[in-house]
């Protein structure tokens, strides 16, 4: 039987590839969690996925047990969370089930976009942090410059910092006992009526929803009733556990504690992540705070490649989305991609991750369409309607302004980069508010719209740093903004998959660049195909794809040649007119990723 004195809950905190799953790793092996023969690399990992790119996209939690060196038997209950910035809600609810946080910092690399941004969501909740100082093996490793760093751009206290190294397990005994004597112990009163926070939930084949909980007050157990307090929902609790990290069934988790419990539910939206739990038999009054909802922020429309895979697609979607209530699909039909589904999604890297699961894991060829921010669109009438796809934008004399997301960007790189830097800031409408020093490292804050970083900001941030430059970003409103919906015609019919919201000033060459790229991507056919670039009713952009000439006058010769060739070519001329009246371009696959490429390339 555990005291609350005795236990530390905390969070592992980074920047990505700073180490956290292998300081995970050392620390459950250093407590005994699991044997030689059942480690392996990255042992929180769980999914192939998580495994192949060397992330972390789920929090995960695992319970040790740890006796100190004055020979205290102590419980430790860990969670290592994703270091990207596309998981960064994963991160701020894990931080909710916590009192403390280890922050890891590689020496050899210094703080990071992430570092500060993770940092910032554990000191708003009153953390106590503990600074680590990883990859001290490497010969690269600068202490010195490491503390100094933390302390000037996060601002906080390194006296109790440990150098340690994930890799050969140097200095994890130090940071565990730094753990006990730092951090504090859960506060909460195990003889009060339940009170428990839903931190997680995801979807098991065999056993239904497991949910993720920490017990505030009182003790949840099996057999028990409980209620959900968002939906006054009541449900009996079947199964109690922890995780050790292999799942291990327990009779009850006590306050202060992180455990799962299963209660026979089959539908991830019955359990809302921040919902309070408490005894149906015994209620509490008032729940708590919970936290924000996470809200996708980038959309694009998912199409099978073969139209009969469409209930394949249908079925994966809803499968994922048992295990990641983050992403959301609603059906959608284009005249020229068919019937498929328009998804929102966290930023590029969750619609990557579900693209590449969906692909994998259900064997689906997916076509993607132009990925897009939301939209307000304010109208003459005083609505306000969210616009996800930029085809269903409505008439213009309609609208009063339309208003795009705009996002604070922390960009922190080695100072022979910033005017590239800047350079690339500015051509992508940013404003910059902010720029410090510490040592050769330059800290920027520029206000950019996040419909001009969705695409390929962060890679050719990297390309232009070597990759020394790290980059993070917040969403911080709506503004207005000079946009215009870009329509792309072929043969006078527009392609509702191509189009897109552009700023006023970039349309014309982004329409130029369009046209260019299909004249080169839509094959020819028998009559001659005008492809234009349109902002409501004025052509902006013209290309012609030239029509084949078939020779018709191959067998004519002898008498009357030249009346009968004319009459033959009057009747291919009107052929031809007919054809392209009704003829329907087909537009390959190609040509749909070529203009995604063509947003990545600008």
């Amino acid at each position: 039987m555990s005291t609350l004195d005795n236990i530390r809950n905390f969070a592992i905190i980074a920047h990505i590839d700073h180490g956290k799953s292998t300081i995970a790793d050392r620390i459950i092996q250093l407590c005994g969690g699991l044997t030689e023969r059942e480690m392996k690399e990255q042992v929180l990992d769980s999914m192939d996925i998580e495994r192949e790119r060397g992330i972390t996209i789920k929090a995960q939690t695992v319970k040790l047990k740890y006796k100190s060196k004055d020979g205290k038997d102590y419980i430790l209950n860990i969670i290592d969370t994703p270091g990207h910035v596309d998981f960064s809600y994963e991160v701020s609810r894990s931080l909710y089930a916590c009192e403390g946080s280890i922050l890891i910092v590689d020496s050899t690399q210094g703080v990071e976009a992430q570092t500060l941004a993770n940092v910032y969501q554990a000191l708003d909740i009153n953390h106590e942090i503990i600074p680590i100082l990883n990859k001290i093996d490497l010969p690269a490793s600068d202490l010195e410059r490491t503390t100094k760093q933390i302390e000037d751009v996060i601002g906080i206290e390194t006296s109790n910092s440990v150098p340690c190294s994930g890799k050969t397990g140097e200095g994890i005994g130090e940071i565990l006992e730094q753990i006990i004597s730092v951090l504090p112990s859960p506060k909460g009163n195990k003889n009060q009526n339940l009170k428990c926070l839903l931190v997680d939930s995801w979807y098991d084949s065999y056993l239904g929803v497991i949910i993720l909980v920490r017990v505030i007050d009182g003790k949840i157990k099996k057999n028990m009733k409980i209620k959900m307090m968002s939906s006054n929902k009541e449900y009996t609790v079947e199964k109690v556990g922890v995780f050790t990290p292999k799942p291990t069934d327990i009779d009850e988790l006590n306050s202060g504690e992180i455990g799962f419990i299963i209660t026979g539910i089959k539908n991830l939206s019955e359990t809302k992540v921040g919902d309070t739990i408490c005894d149906s038999l015994n209620p509490i009054k008032e729940a708590l705070p919970g936290f924000k909802p996470s809200k996708p922020v980038v959309f694009c429309g998912l199409f099978p490649v073969d139209s009969s895979e469409y209930q394949k697609l249908k079925d994966g979607l809803a499968k994922l989305k048992l295990n990641d209530a983050s992403f959301s699909y609603d059906p959608e039909s284009s005249s020229a991609l068919g019937l498929g589904f328009r998804c929102g999604f966290l930023g590029l890297l969750h619609l990557e991750i579900i693209t590449e699961r969906l692909e994998r894991e259900f064997d689906i060829n997916l076509l993607t369409t132009t990925p897009g921010v939301v939209y307000k669109v304010h109208l003459n009438n005083g609505k306000i309607i969210d616009l996800q796809n930029p085809s269903s934008l409505p008439d213009p004399t309609l609208i009063k302004m339309i208003e795009e997301p705009w996002i604070k960007a922390t960009i922190i790189s080695p100072d022979q980069y910033l005017g590239s830097i800047m350079k690339l800031c500015q051509g992508k409408r940013g404003i910059q508010k902010n720029l410090t020093y510490s040592g050769n490292r330059a800290v920027i804050n520029y206000e950019i719209p996040l419909n001009e970083v969705v695409f390929d900001f962060n890679d050719r941030l990297k390309s232009m740093t070597s990759g020394y430059a790290s980059f993070d970003y917040e969403i911080i409103g709506h503004r207005e903004g000079n946009l215009v919906k870009l329509g792309i015609l072929v043969n006078s019919e527009p392609v509702d998959a191509l189009a897109m919201m552009v700023h006023k000033d970039f349309a014309q060459s982004i329409g130029r660049e369009v046209c260019e790229k299909l004249k080169d991507l839509i094959p020819r056919h028998n009559f001659m195909i005008p492809i234009q670039a349109a902002i409501g009713g004025k052509v902006i952009a013209r290309e012609t794809i030239k029509g084949f000439k078939k020779d018709v006058l191959t067998k004519i010769h002898g008498g009357g040649a030249m009346d009968r060739k004319r009459k033959l070519l009057e009747k291919q001329k009107k052929g031809k007119a007919r054809a392209k009246q009704f003829g329907r371009v087909e537009i390959p696959q190609e040509a749909f990723i070529g203009v995604l490429k063509i947003n990545k390339e600008r």
